[in-house]
Parts: structure tokens; sequence; C-alpha cells
């Protein structure tokens, strides 16, 4: 499937983006990346935080394709799972791991405290990371005219 074959399936809309919306998307990036580094918050939090980053980072990709999330749900759920449709079917693996830490992140932040360990808060912020350096070099090189 594609993003159009998605688009067409009502799951996405169109959507313009601009320089600024990215730059801010990036800003929360960068403050989730810093925040989710802290120590003196729980694993919980920080397991949170670098999530966020991730999907920042995959909305920034989806809008830059000139999509977003339909109305109605899974507004999470569809830029994690649209970027091997974006960065390539090579980053299949790394959705299916994005999939997971949404599922996880929503035992933590609704059912109960203690879903998260600091092991699996520093390899999602480790990932985020190198999702970051991808990212910017996608766009640089896909969508420069969106870069500040």
């Amino acid at each position: 499937m594609s993003l159009d074959d998605w688009a067409s399936n009502g799951w996405l809309r169109p959507h313009r983006t601009s320089r600024q919306e990215v730059s801010d998307l990036l800003g929360i990036v960068e403050r989730d990346l810093k925040d989710a580094a802290r120590t003196g918050l729980s694993n919980d939090w920080r397991f949170g935080i670098a999530y966020n980053a991730a999907l920042k980072l995959c909305t920034v990709l989806l809008y830059a394709e000139g999509f977003r999330p339909a109305s109605g749900g899974l507004q999470h759920y569809r830029p994690l799972a649209a970027l091997p449709l974006i960065l390539g079917e090579d980053r299949k693996a790394d959705a299916e791991y994005l999939d997971t830490c949404r599922r996880k992140r929503n035992t933590a932040e609704y059912d109960r405290a203690g879903a998260a360990t600091g092991r699996d808060a520093e390899e999602l912020l480790r990932f985020a990371r190198a999702l970051r350096r991808d990212v910017l070099a996608w766009l640089h090189h896909r969508h420069g005219e969106l870069m500040a």
C-alpha cells in the first residue's frame, strides 16, 4: 500500500505543512530528547517522553509527504505505521518496534505505573536519536524547502 491508498481508504487526509510547522515539531523533538535523558524522572515518564519524540519525527515525515491522520482515532498509530512507506520497507521492523512502544506507553499512561523499565527508556531514547538523524537527512534530501 501507499500513502495515497491510505488516503483513499480514509485513513489519511491531505495536509499542507510549512517550514514553521516542521520547525515547531522539531523543536518539540529536541525538547523531548533532552527531557527523556534527565535523571530523577520515573522510567515511565522518560519512556513516554522519548516515545513522543519518535512520534513527532514520524509526524514530520507524514506532514512533509502531504498527509495527516484522519480524525476518528489512530492519531498515534498512523504516523508510526507510515514509517516504512516513507523511508522504505527496510524500516518495517522500526515501525513494529514503535507500535510496541505505543502500546507500552499507553499501559504506563492509562493502566499502571512501572510498565517501562530503565532499559526500555534508554533503548527508546537511543532509537529516537537515531531516527532524528535519519529524518533530518531525509528532509534535507527530499524536502529541503521545509528545513529552517
